[in-house]
């Protein structure tokens, strides 16, 4: 697959962006391709854009984002998905929540991590902590996006998500 990874932070810049480096260094060790990098600040406008920007370059299949999925005032990255989903994946953020409850416990609820899909592209909110980062990757998304995953992948089903905009 080939995944773009979006830092979402005001301080951050690609020298310190630790959780960004954790996945590119993970999607690269699973055999993935990175194909773009970009670090945006907290503004929604500007993180919808990058996003639609991603969904509409056809060499990009997947889109993960670090940071901006908690609750202040400056998190607005899950918004920002939201207005760029077609499909929300639900259970994404449910099988996080119990997946970061084996590691940190109740402080699981303060995330807001999301998936969706937008224009045939899968797009994944995850939190701006590197532990976190790690725990999506090699507890879901590693998984998920492995073709040999079975019973069921997202790498099986990736040609069918945009099969509604085909001519018939």
């Amino acid at each position: 697959m080939r995944i773009a990874v979006l830092t979402v932070s005001d301080t951050r810049a690609e020298a310190d962006d630790r959780s960004g480096d954790t996945l590119v260094q993970r999607l690269g060790d699973a055999g993935h391709v990175l194909a773009a990098r970009a670090i945006v600040r907290d503004d929604r406008g500007a993180i919808a854009a990058q996003l639609r920007a991603w969904v509409a370059d056809p060499e990009v299949d997947v889109v993960i984002s670090t940071g901006g999925t908690g609750l202040t005032g400056r998190d607005v990255t899950v918004e920002a998905h939201r207005d760029v989903y077609e499909k929300e994946i639900d259970a994404f953020g449910t099988v996080f929540t119990m997946v970061s409850m084996q590691k940190i416990g109740t402080s699981a609820v303060q995330s807001r991590a999301t998936g969706g899909v937008a224009g045939g592209t899968y797009l994944f909110a995850l939190p701006g902590s590197t532990g976190a980062c790690k725990d999506a990757w090699d507890e879901i998304l590693g998984y998920q996006l492995d073709y040999r995953h079975m019973p069921c992948n997202f790498v099986e089903i990736f040609p069918r998500l945009d099969e509604h905009r085909r001519r018939k």
